[in-house]
């Protein structure tokens, strides 16, 4: 049975952007006239004075890559279908409908349709006389024998710096540049519990066995590199941390904790507090997250990104922007305990000490933990699900 909330399938990605158009929070977006097949998002206050930046993909990343068009990243986002490259013709488009004489940069996450569509489209364009660039997003690790490695969650860092670069004027040759230099200081891991639900398909929510969790499953469910055999956030996070430091270890880092789509806010904070515990954690110069930036769909599943700092690139991170989908980077905060007053303090009481009743309350605490689940199926059927929880803690505290 599928689960995917739209109206019409063949419509949902269409529909999306439209939703997308009209919530726009600085209203600097809008669609190119090319029909329903050929999906352009651009800058509605573009002069062609600058650098042009144009990104894009298949749909099911939101908010990448519509999200990070506006002042600051990207020019234009060029969207196919659910997980499929967009056409040359709405690449080559896109590319002629923003780009002046100072040129264009193509920012591609490394997957075959996109690498084809994509180049193909920039060698038409550079044949019509405009000046095109291109540079491919690599930053997935998980698989180390991989001669391709993927474009996951670092690609928007890279659409963050090179748009503080084409935003303050810089030539193509410098754009292009800078944006290499952010590949090439990026890495990024991902894992996932549960692959995503396609419009219209049923997902596989038995490819996952119960407990576990696989790592590196790619953003449009392709096979990872391995199972582990836990879901526990710290023994996670430890592992891709162990991964990172492998491949990122010099200097000050900026992190980007990512939400995958399915992954609730009560799930990201434990996450972030464990990256930033973690070996990784006194390298964190910059923090961004924990946001979805670059999704798929509901996958149930995180991904950690690091880019090595120098001071351009932490220039370029730090700079604003005026696009919905950019989570600001910042440094991490530290967690404060304010003196407080206890109630127990107001109170006078001498315990007893009576074994036999100690004895029965002990029964009592210990059937109430040992029931937890099963309160908590029994509550749901009619409730919020939490009575097993909430007593289990009583219990616990007693």
């Amino acid at each position: 049975m599928s689960q995917f909330f739209m109206n019409q399938k063949q419509q949902v990605v269409n529909d999306a952007i439209e939703g997308v158009l009209l919530s726009t929070p600085h209203h600097n977006l809008a669609r190119l006239a090319l029909g329903p097949q050929m999906r352009v998002v651009v800058r509605n206050d573009w002069d062609k004075s600058r650098v042009a930046l144009i990104s894009g993909g298949g749909s099911g990343h939101e908010p990448a890559h519509i999200g990070f068009v506006g002042k600051g990243m990207l020019t234009a986002a060029v969207c196919g279908d659910i997980f499929a490259s967009p056409s040359v013709d709405a690449v080559l488009h896109a590319i002629i409908n923003v780009t002046g004489e100072a040129g264009c940069l193509l920012i591609v996450k490394n997957y075959t349709g996109d690498r084809l569509n994509f180049g193909l489209a920039a060698e038409k364009a550079r044949g019509m006389g405009y000046q095109v660039e291109m540079v491919m997003v690599r930053d997935d690790i998980a698989l180390p024998d991989n001669p391709q490695p993927r474009g996951i969650a670092g690609t928007a860092l890279v659409h963050k710096v090179a748009g503080y670069a084409a935003e303050q004027g810089q030539s193509l040759t410098e754009v292009a540049a800078l944006a290499q230099q952010a590949c090439d200081a990026t890495a990024s891991i991902g894992l996932a519990f549960t692959t995503c639900h396609v419009p219209g398909e049923a997902r596989d929510d038995h490819r996952v066995p119960e407990g576990c969790s696989e790592l590196g499953m790619g953003i449009h469910g392709e096979p990872g590199a391995s199972t582990l055999k836990t879901q526990n956030s710290r023994e996670i996070v430890a592992e891709l941390v162990h991964q990172l430091t492998a491949k990122k270890t010099d200097g000050p880092l900026a992190l980007l904790v990512n939400n995958l789509g399915g992954f609730s806010a009560l799930e990201m904070a434990v996450l972030v507090r464990e990256a930033l515990h973690s070996a990784l954690g006194k390298q964190v110069k910059l923090l961004i997250g924990p946001a979805t930036l670059v999704s798929a769909l509901d996958m149930k599943g995180f991904s950690l990104s690091v880019m090595q700092l120098d001071p351009p690139l932490e220039t370029a991170l730090l700079a604003p922007v005026e696009v919905s989908g950019w989570s600001p980077a910042m440094a991490p905060a530290t967690v404060a305990d304010l003196p407080a007053k206890l109630a127990d303090s107001l109170q006078s009481f001498s315990p007893s000490d009576n074994p036999a009743t100690a004895a029965i309350v002990t029964t009592i605490c210990q059937t109430l933990i040992g029931l937890e689940s099963e309160l908590n199926q029994l509550d749901a059927k009619v409730g919020d699900g939490d009575t097993g929880s909430t007593f289990a803690a009583g219990a616990r505290s007693v």
